[in-house]
C-alpha cells in the first residue's frame, strides 16, 4: 500500500474525531499563528489539513485567502462537506507534499504533523525546497512534529522526530527562527503525545535552495 492509499483507507473506514491527531479546537496552532498579525487577504496554506478543523478557525477569524492541501482526497472532502458553502471560499488541493509543485506564493505555510512523516532524507529534503521556494520573503512558517519524547510511530507508520535544534538546523539557510517550544497533545483515548512547534521567518535576503 503506498501512502496515498494508506491515508485513502484511514479517513474512508475511522471518523475523524476518534483519530490521535483529532483536536476539536487547534489552539496551538492558532497561538502561533495570530500574532503574526496577517492581512484578511493574506495567503494562508495547511499542509497536511486533511479534515483538521484549522481550516473553520481560520474563515471565522475572516481570512479569505485559504488553501487547504492533503494527500487524502477522502479527508479533503470530509472538510469541505463539513464547511458546508464556505468551503467554496478555500482552495482544496490533493497532493503529496514532497512532489507538490505550487503555483503561487504564500504568506504563511502551516504543518502540524506532516512533515515528520517524511522519513526519507530525499523526500524531506524536496519538501524543503518546495516550502522555501513558495513562500514569500518575509513570510512564516509555522511547522509541528513529534519531538524526541514524542511516539516513533503514527497511524502506523513511522515518524522522524526533532529536537528543536534539529529542526532549526533544516530550516536555517532560509528561514530565521522566531520561536520553538513544546507543547503537549491529548489525544482522543487519553494518551499524552510530546510535540515540537516552531515558527520561522523566511529571511527578505534568502535565495531560493
Amino acid at each position: 500500500m503506498d501512502k496515498q492509499q494508506h491515508w485513502e483507507n484511514v479517513y474512508q473506514t475511522k471518523d475523524t474525531k476518534t483519530v490521535s491527531w483529532y483536536q476539536p479546537t487547534p489552539e496551538t496552532s492558532l497561538s502561533l499563528i495570530e500574532p503574526l498579525g496577517l492581512a484578511p487577504d493574506a495567503a494562508l496554506i495547511d499542509v497536511g489539513g486533511g479534515d483538521s478543523r484549522l481550516v473553520d478557525q481560520l474563515l471565522a477569524r475572516r481570512y479569505r485567502n485559504l488553501t487547504v492541501l492533503d494527500i487524502s482526497q477522502t479527508a479533503l472532502s470530509k472538510a469541505a462537506s463539513r464547511l458546508g458553502e464556505a468551503a467554496s471560499e478555500v482552495d482544496w488541493i490533493c497532493a503529496d507534499a514532497a512532489h507538490w509543485q505550487p503555483v503561487r506564493m504564500y504568506d504563511l505555510w502551516h504543518d502540524r504533523a506532516a512533515f515528520h512523516f517524511l522519513t526519507d532524507p530525499q523526500e524531506a529534503r524536496s519538501y524543503v525546497a518546495i516550502a522555501a521556494a513558495h513562500i514569500r520573503p518575509g513570510g512564516y512558517l509555522v511547522i509541528g512534529t513529534f519531538s524526541h519524547e514524542g511516539p516513533q510511530k503514527c497511524s502506523g507508520l513511522p515518524v522522524q522526530r526533532y529536537s528543536a535544534e534539529a529542526l532549526q538546523e533544516i530550516w536555517e539557510d532560509t528561514f530565521e527562527t522566531v520561536r520553538c517550544f513544546y507543547p503537549e497533545h491529548k489525544t482522543p483515548s487519553g494518551a499524552v503525545q510530546h510535540f515540537l512547534f516552531c515558527t520561522f521567518r523566511r529571511k527578505p535576503e534568502a535565495l531560493t535552495p
